[in-house]
């Protein structure tokens, strides 16, 4: 039996989307367990290739997204992120995707699901799977509605339409919790070592440990991390019970939370093989994406080691650079990927109210996918 799904295929940033009309979805399934099978088969996740579906088999190739407008809601537009598994007929719901929101947010102006202002359009969104709130910016002079661009982000060379997108507190969206344990430091239980984590939500749940701690050298950020892969995925796993994202009898979650190694600024090598030099950032960082190092850094990642780092004592605290301004608004995260920058407002108080990073979108293509749905 197949069905006929329409999408809309967009890269936004790092990360390439598929986005779904909650309506065009509601007609082919009617509960949330129906949903996530029909994304499985529309992906063809099941294979590690997804050679029968339109997944591109990577962790930041293999996500959709489904929107509902809301003009007397809260936001502009509902939607609701899924990580689609690779070599695994599943679908997570347990994290945001702050790449795809860039796209969202394109789509949105361009499908007309918000009016466009003379000069800056604004689209408010909620994000379902963690209730946080986002704010593309996208510039329609005159009103227009664009559909190429020429800004670019580290880790793609291609050009797309600019979009600002700001994250804004509250955090804790995932967990109740900025600080899901209460600390801002833990030693967490990885079998039968203790490693120093920075647990956060914010962005998306993230645990951060001290790159050295584990044996990575962030000199270089070519390599694969193979040999340290089984230590890190085991580290997601512990982290998600200390946060109260699963019981201890669960399964463990591929996608959250985000695990991360971090290290004070220092010269190193890119994954191109480009040379980045210590005074070009504040700290390096290296994010494992489901169970692979992620290419750049997920901006929800992003935000995390942002709001982490404003944090004194915490693991990324700990490791800023010396000559990083005090009181700068700009944090310069060294990524395999090259250096991003994010905005991190505060109040009086110093609390991060918001997170901004400058990032780019482009629509790819609109296609009635022919879904091949697998037999119970």
């Amino acid at each position: 039996m197949a069905v006929q799904l329409r999408g809309h295929w967009y890269r936004g940033g790092t990360s390439k989307c598929w986005l779904f009309d909650a309506e065009d979805v509601a007609q082919h399934a009617g509960s949330r367990e129906e949903v996530l099978g029909l994304l499985a088969d529309a992906f063809g996740a099941a294979d590690a290739r997804q050679l029968d579906g339109v997944g591109g088999g990577t962790s930041t190739t293999s996500k959709a997204a489904i929107i509902t407008a809301t003009p007397h809601g809260p936001a502009d537009l509902d939607y609701l992120f899924a990580q689609v598994g690779i070599g695994d007929a599943t679908v997570e719901l347990g994290s945001n995707c702050g790449n795809c929101a860039t796209a969202i947010a394109l789509h949105a102006v361009q499908a007309r699901v918000v009016p466009t202002n003379d000069g800056v359009t604004q689209v408010r969104m909620r994000n379902l799977n963690t209730g946080a709130v986002l704010t593309g910016r996208i510039a329609t002079p005159g009103g227009r509605v664009p559909t190429s661009g020429s800004a670019r982000v580290p880790g793609s060379t291609a050009s797309g339409v600019p979009v600002s997108l700001s994250f804004h507190a509250p955090w804790c969206g995932t967990t109740g919790a900025a600080l899901p344990t209460g600390n801002v430091v833990d030693r967490l239980a990885v079998g039968k070592t203790a490693l120093t984590a920075t647990m956060v939500d914010a962005g998306a749940p993230a645990v951060l440990i001290p790159a050295d701690e584990v044996g990575i050298d962030l000199s270089t950020m070519t390599g694969n991390l193979g040999e340290h892969l089984p230590l890190l995925i085991a580290t997601r796993a512990a982290a998600a019970v200390a946060m109260g994202l699963r019981s201890p009898e669960d399964p463990p979650q591929n996608a959250v939370p985000k695990v991360g190694v971090v290290a004070p600024a220092g010269d190193y090598i890119a994954a191109d093989g480009t040379k980045i030099s210590a005074d070009s950032h504040d700290l390096r960082v290296r994010m494992l994406s489901m169970l692979a190092p992620h290419p750049a850094i997920g901006l929800t990642s992003a935000v995390a080691v942002s709001l982490a780092a404003a944090l004194p004592g915490s693991v990324a605290a700990e490791v800023l650079a010396a000559s990083a301004p005090a009181g700068s608004r700009l944090l310069r995260i060294g990524t395999p990927a090259g250096v991003v920058s994010t905005e991190v407002v505060t109040d009086d108080a110093g609390h991060v109210t918001e997170v901004a990073l400058h990032r780019a979108a482009r629509h790819l293509a609109v296609a009635d996918i022919d879904v091949a749905r697998s037999v119970a």
